[in-house]
C-alpha cells in the first residue's frame, strides 16, 4: 500500500522538474535566439584534420561550394555524383569518417536551438555539420521538402558525399521524413533522427490551427495521411527520441514512429521536456550513438531510457 502514495507522487515531481528545464532552456534559448536568425558565414574551407561546423543557409538560398569528394568514402557505393560532378577545392586528406549532418529546427524557431548539439557532433569525428534555417512563414511541409531537399543535394555535391545524416527537432523532423518518404529522398539520407516529431500528429493548442501548417500537423491532416501509405524498400533508418513529458505531444505517442515498411527504432527519453530535447546531454549521447550504429545495431528493436 505504501508504494501507490508514492507511485502517484512520483509523477508529479518529474513533471515539476521538467517544466522547470524548460523554463531555463526557453530562457536561455531566447537570450541566443537573435543570433539564428541569420545564416552564419562559411569559413573558405576546414584545416586538414580539423572538424567543420558549416554555415546554415536559409532553405532554397544557394550555399557556397566548398568541397569535393573524398576517396575511399563509406558511402562511396551508393547511386550519385561521379565524374560528371563540379571540379570543387580540395577538401581534407583525412575525411570525416561518417557522411554530414544537415540539422533541421521546429516550428518558429531557428537554428540557434542546436548551437550545442551542433559543436558536439562537429568534435566527435570531425564530422561535417550544418544547421539551416525554413521560412518562418513556411506554410506548407511539402514545399519546405522540397527546398530541403536541394539543399541537400547541394551539400552531397559540395562534399563529395552520396548521402547525409538530418537531425530534426518537431516539426523539422517532420520535414525531413516527407522528403525521405514522399519525394525520394531516402537515397540521399542515411539516418534520419527526429525529437519529439509529431509522426501521427499532435492534437496540441487546438486554437493555433489557424495557421496552416500547424493544420497539417494534426492526425487527420492530408500530409500525415500521405505519411502513413505505404513506402516499400525506404533506404533510410529511422531513429525517433520521444518524450514521457512531452507537453507538445498530444498524446505522448504520437512522437513515435510506426510504419510496416520503415526500419525504425523509438528511443524513450524519460524525464525531460519538448525543449530540452535538443539540449540535453544525454540525448545527444543518444544521437551520437544513433548516427553511429552499425546497419545491424539501428535495425534492432525496442525503446531506451536515456535521461
Amino acid at each position: 500500500m505504501g508504494f501507490l502514495p508514492l507511485l502517484r507522487m512520483t509523477m508529479p515531481v518529474a513533471l515539476l522538474r521538467a517544466t522547470a528545464l524548460e523554463l531555463a532552456i526557453l530562457t536561455a534559448h531566447m537570450i541566443v535566439y537573435p543570433s539564428g536568425l541569420f545564416p552564419e558565414r562559411r569559413s573558405p574551407g576546414p584545416a586538414t584534420g580539423s572538424p567543420h561546423v558549416g554555415g546554415s543557409p536559409h532553405l532554397g538560398t544557394a550555399p557556397q561550394l566548398d568541397g569535393p569528394p573524398p576517396p575511399g568514402s563509406p558511402d562511396a557505393e551508393t547511386p550519385g555524383g561521379g565524374p560528371d560532378s563540379p571540379t570543387l577545392p580540395a577538401f581534407p586528406a583525412q575525411s570525416p569518417p561518417y557522411p554530414p549532418a544537415v540539422l533541421l529546427h521546429g516550428f518558429v524557431d531557428n537554428r540557434s536551438v542546436f548551437v550545442l548539439l551542433r559543436r558536439s557532433l562537429a568534435r566527435r569525428g570531425g564530422r561535417h555539420v550544418e544547421s539551416l534555417n525554413y521560412s518562418p512563414l513556411t506554410c506548407d511541409i511539402r514545399t519546405a521538402a522540397e527546398l530541403l531537399g536541394r539543399h541537400v543535394e547541394e551539400i552531397c555535391a559540395r562534399t563529395g558525399r552520396q548521402r547525409v545524416d538530418i537531425v530534426g527537432h518537431s516539426l523539422g523532423g517532420l520535414i525531413a521524413r516527407y522528403y525521405v518518404q514522399r519525394l525520394g529522398g531516402d537515397r540521399r539520407v542515411r539516418t534520419l533522427v527526429t525529437l519529439g516529431t509529431p509522426h501521427a500528429g499532435t492534437r496540441v493548442a487546438p486554437l493555433a490551427s489557424a495557421h496552416p501548417i500547424v493544420r497539417q500537423m494534426r492526425p487527420d491532416s492530408a500530409v500525415i495521411e500521405e505519411l502513413r501509405l505505404p513506402a516499400p524498400g525506404c533506404l533510410t533508418r529511422f531513429v525517433s527520441f520521444w518524450s514521457d513529458l512531452d507537453q507538445i505531444m498530444v498524446p505522448l505517442e504520437t512522437a513515435q514512429l510506426e510504419h510496416p515498411d520503415l526500419i525504425v527504432r523509438n528511443v524513450r527519453v524519460s524525464g525531460i521536456g519538448h525543449l530540452a530535447l535538443p539540449v540535453h546531454p544525454a540525448v545527444a549521447a543518444g544521437i551520437h550513438e544513433a548516427l553511429e550504429a552499425s546497419d545491424a545495431e539501428a535495425e534492432s528493436p525496442g525503446a531506451v531510457s536515456v535521461a
